[in-house]
């Protein structure tokens, strides 16, 4: 075979005449001009707050990448490739200007087409490399490479070579802004409703896994701290009990960091309610990746091995239209189920809104006295039909939780992932939103913690200190920048706010300045010069909550004492949270780097039963390579 190439090559080389390096930058400039025009854009592509909506163009690429995942389509659009430089090969020579004419469709910048890479849509693999060595290395080389936001064609090998984005991805992600320094004398009172939600970390962990730091709109500080167990105590009565301590804080020595966590009741398995599931499944196209349908599989076969007998699942699949994939089953009849689950197959639009409407309708159907319904909706988020933006979705569901289901969310692969719908379904849903990206993370979600996944202890859980401007100069809380309530919402019962499950903990973070230490905020000129209180207090901690299914809230209240100790378990916390604030390029922590985020960690790892924080401090080491 190199024969016949070497002879082709050499038969071109005689058929060449003298290069012309004015013509040829002319050709060069007019193959660069055409493949911007035929891209669909002669202007730099322009990052977009929202998600873009995809043009012919955009699916074409999609659809292309997604058909030659297989070994037979490598091998088929190889040959393809081949036989088009072959082609052109002629054309694109070197060669003076009565030799050839170049032509306006030519679409392609030199050659040669050294290696293709596919990447699906930042997954944890990639599914393969094509490489040629046809023509000499000097030329330019079209590359495919995966950005954050969008997908990049970098054209490499002359210092003039230029950048087109082919922007694809469609992920949008529930953030807010950073929360800012409060002067206590002025707004003394910080309220938010609790977060179990550990999405963000996953998220983050698939972006550094990719190689590649994750977009900060993905960063939610308090998701990356609640996505680790502590040792903290357990309630000895009632649903909650609280843990504080405090430390100096590592980045800033003019303050220190106030944690604030609950640790909620854990009944007997046992002694369980029976559960009704209802998986609401996600076929659609976009779901025709090994990361996605496939792993969606395997992760719910998990989960079935944790049911009873006395529990039921039904199986709702949606695409173009909702179906029901298996009538509601008793959890031991695990062959039945599996079977549903195996044949199921992605295609067509993403109809959410009639996935969602079965589900509910067959949830209710399910539904018997002092049984648990719940609907677990697994999805890439690509919500394109029906009920199609975050606000709509929102209501919806908020319509439908006070009939007794929630709802849980489970996320899987990136490119089209919509983090800030599945948000705002499970936080209207009363539910959990978790991102699954390996099997692993599966394990976690839907075996190690399912009790507090599903069976709530406590809703509408509100969280309120108010600091005592006597000993707290300025305080910020770190996170729960979506979880904001305002200082009214507290104590009214129909302002809806997070809900914890068995066993689940909360922790928070407030970095907060003593009085007496340099402040970050000039003092009012005509404030008040003094201020009176107690010195032993620190501030004041409300918990409001409702218990499952009643309508009124109950309260603990318990002052927060100014002799409070440090402990491993902040430390850690204070170290996650130090690597959550430098990936979304937070200003509060100075010089603090990755390096010191590193070395808090190691020394605060601890026990570590499972792995995580091994697992956390290794991602750290990652984003050094990678920032």
């Amino acid at each position: 075979m190199s024969d016949d190439l070497d002879d082709l090559k050499a038969a071109f080389s005689v058929a060449t005449p003298v290069p012309d390096a004015k013509r040829r930058a002319e050709n060069v400039a007019l193959a660069q001009e055409n493949l911007a025009r035929l891209q669909g854009s002669t202007t730099e592509a322009r990052p977009m707050k929202d998600a873009p909506r995809m043009g012919a163009f955009a699916k074409g690429i999609r659809a292309m990448f997604d058909a030659i995942s297989s070994k037979a389509g490598l091998t088929a659009t190889t040959a393809l490739a081949a036989f088009g430089l072959v082609m052109v090969l002629p054309v694109l020579r070197e060669g003076p200007p009565e030799v050839f004419t170049p032509k306006p469709a030519v679409l392609i910048e030199a050659p040669v087409l050294e290696e293709l890479i596919v990447a699906e849509r930042e997954a944890d693999m990639a599914v393969g490399a094509i490489a040629s060595e046809l023509a000499p290395s000097s030329v330019p080389v079209l590359r495919m490479s995966a950005k954050s936001q969008s997908r990049t064609l970098v054209a490499g090998s002359i210092a003039d070579a230029s950048v087109v984005a082919v922007e694809v991805d469609t992920e949008a992600f529930a953030s807010a802004s950073e929360n800012t320094l409060k002067v206590t004398r002025e707004t003394p009172v910080s309220t938010f409703s609790v977060d179990v939600d550990t999405a963000s970390y996953a998220i983050v962990r698939s972006s550094l896994m990719n190689g590649q730091l994750p977009p900060a709109a993905a960063v939610r500080i308090e998701e990356m701290v609640n996505y680790f167990p502590y040792d903290y105590a357990a309630p000895t009565q009632g649903v909650f009990a609280t843990s504080l301590a405090m430390m100096a804080t590592p980045w800033n020595e003019n303050t220190q960091l106030l944690r604030i966590a609950l640790q909620g009741q854990m009944p007997e398995v046992e002694a369980r309610p029976p559960l009704n599931l209802v998986f609401l499944i996600d076929t659609s196209g976009s779901m025709n990746q090994p990361n996605k349908l496939p792993l969606l599989k395997q992760s719910l076969r998990l989960l079935l091995g944790q049911l009873r007998a006395e529990d039921q699942v039904a199986i709702v699949a949606y695409a173009g239209s909702a179906g029901q994939v298996l009538e509601p089953t008793a959890a031991h009849e695990r062959d039945t189920i599996l079977g549903a689950l195996d044949n199921l197959a992605a295609g067509g639009e993403t109809n959410g809104q009639a996935g969602l409407q079965q589900a509910y309708a067959l949830a209710k159907q399910m539904q018997e006295e002092g049984e648990v319904s719940r609907v677990l909706l697994a999805t890439d988020g690509d919500f394109n039909v029906g009920l199609s933006n975050a606000e709509a979705l929102k209501g919806y569901i908020a319509d439908k939780r006070d009939s007794g289901t929630f709802l849980s969310v489970l996320g899987f692969g990136r490119g089209n992932l919509d983090d800030e719908t599945m948000q705002a379904l499970a936080q209207n849903g009363n539910g959990q939103a978790n991102y699954i990206d390996n099997l692993p993370e599966a394990q976690k979600v839907l075996v190690d913690q399912l009790t507090g996944a599903l069976f709530p202890i406590a809703s509408d859980v509100k969280v309120q200190v108010e600091f005592n401007p006597a000993t707290v100069a300025e305080y910020r809380l770190i996170g729960y920048e979506t979880r904001a309530l305002a200082r009214e919402g507290f104590n009214n019962d129909k302002v809806d706010a997070g809900d914890i499950g068995a066993g689940h903990q909360v922790t928070a973070l407030y970095e907060i300045t003593p009085v007496g230490n340099e402040t970050q905020v000039d003092a009012l000129r005509y404030g008040e010069s003094s201020v009176d209180g107690s010195k032993d207090e620190l501030g004041f901690l409300k918990l409001r909550f409702k218990e499952p299914g009643a309508q009124d809230s109950q309260s603990i209240e318990r002052a927060i004492p100014t002799t409070l100790e440090p402990d491993t378990e902040l430390e850690f916390a204070a170290a996650i949270s130090s690597f959550g604030e430098l990936l979304r390029g937070s200003e509060r922590l100075g010089d603090w780097s990755y390096e010191e985020a590193i070395m808090a960690a190691s020394n605060a790892r601890g026990e570590d039963s499972f792995g995580y924080r091994a697992e956390a401090i290794q991602l750290m080491r990652l984003a050094v390579a990678l920032k």
